[in-house]
């Protein structure tokens, strides 16, 4: 409990911390996220969390994608007479493409849902185990 008090004590541990997360916080959220994703989909045995524990790996990705498309001070890419100088603009690429992933997500997160309705109505759950025990017979 001291080293907390300590930390919060220090005015320049405090603005380390808050100049990291200032910074570098999205990269934490990402990481987190990504390992969230992957725990759900390595310890549940239920299809449904697996579905959505893959769909949280991918908003990781989405993140991840999008903070690299940022620009410190840049605009973004539209003509509005401000200025003409190319480098001042963000990539609009890596936005377009994640627009596409999201689209794709969805997707497949539909025809993961039908598929797990029809595994329900033909073995009555959607529990891994369940399932295996039931197809061997």
């Amino acid at each position: 409990m001291e080293t907390i008090t300590s930390v919060m004590n220090n005015p320049s541990m405090l603005d380390m911390i808050n100049n990291f997360l200032a910074t570098k916080g999205i990269y934490s959220l990402v990481l987190i996220l990504m390992f969230l994703g992957m725990f759900g989909m390595i310890i549940s045995n239920n299809y449904m969390k697996k579905m959505m524990a893959m769909n949280v790996m991918q908003v990781a990705v989405i993140l991840f994608f999008l903070c690299f498309a940022q620009k410190t001070g840049g605009m973004i890419p539209i003509l509005n007479g401000v200025t003409t100088d190319p480098s001042l603009y963000i990539n609009p690429l890596p936005h377009a493409l994640m627009l596409t992933a999201i689209v794709v997500s969805l997707g497949t997160t539909g025809v993961a849902i039908a598929l797990l309705m029809r595994i329900k109505e033909t073995y009555g759950s959607v529990e891994e185990d369940e399932i295996l025990r039931r197809a061997d017979r």
